[in-house]
């Protein structure tokens, strides 16, 4: 039998082994909330001024065109940052207190406690986030501070509610100065984180607790 000569004009494309080929120019994917936690714990532990957009992008492990698209720029992922530590554990702590305790003196001497512990924990950066992380900043980074201090002063506020109540509720003398008492709580915590920067450990800050309360409630 004759067999067709013909050849197959068909066209053939060669097969390569490496597939379809990817577009290119894509981000490399990452864990938002993870990179975020990253950031918080560079800034908690450097400070704002000091924790470059290369030493946040080289710790979460991406580029910087990444961390612009995720976060914006420095100062709003610091703000992001400093938003999810207030709802951590290290930032709630001080609010639960307030709202969980009978008596203010009960707050605040579980406030005290608790600080000393979480400022003092070696799994985590020293101190109070909000505390520490602007206490140094160029002209150029003020709003940074002015941002921290504003949290702060509104923590204020919260204490002299609290130790205004105390007072018509007969807890403190109906002389007591809840703005100045507030202050003087204010004073001692911002204190204890700083000592807690400085090397203080539970023991030490414990004791200075101790004294702030005694000096608020004398005999209880």
């Amino acid at each position: 039998m004759a067999t067709d000569q013909r050849k197959d004009t068909t066209t053939r494309h060669p097969r390569t082994a490496a597939g379809p080929r990817k577009p290119s120019g894509r981000p490399r994917a990452f864990d938002r909330d993870e990179a975020l936690a990253t950031a918080t714990r560079l800034f908690w532990e450097n400070g704002y001024e000091a924790t470059s957009i290369g030493d946040l992008t080289r710790a979460m492990g991406i580029k910087p065109p990444s961390l612009y698209a995720a976060f914006g720029d420095k100062r709003k992922l610091f703000e992001e940052a400093v938003e999810a530590y207030g709802r951590s554990p290290y930032g709630v702590f001080m609010g639960q207190a307030l709202a969980q305790e009978p008596t203010a003196r009960d707050a605040f001497a579980r406030i005290l406690r608790e600080a000393a512990e979480i400022y003092t924990d070696p799994s985590h950066p020293r101190g109070c986030l909000t505390i520490c992380a602007a206490t140094n900043v160029t002209p150029q980074n003020a709003e940074v501070e002015r941002y921290l201090r504003a949290l702060r002063n509104r923590n204020l506020g919260v204490f002299e509610a609290r130790l205004a109540r105390a007072v018509e509720e007969g807890e403190l003398p109906g002389d007591a100065d809840p703005a100045a008492l507030a202050g003087w709580f204010a004073l001692v915590i911002q204190g204890m984180s700083q000592r807690s920067r400085d090397g203080a450990d539970a023991a030490e800050l414990h004791a200075a607790a101790d004294l702030a309360l005694r000096a608020v409630w004398p005999r209880a």
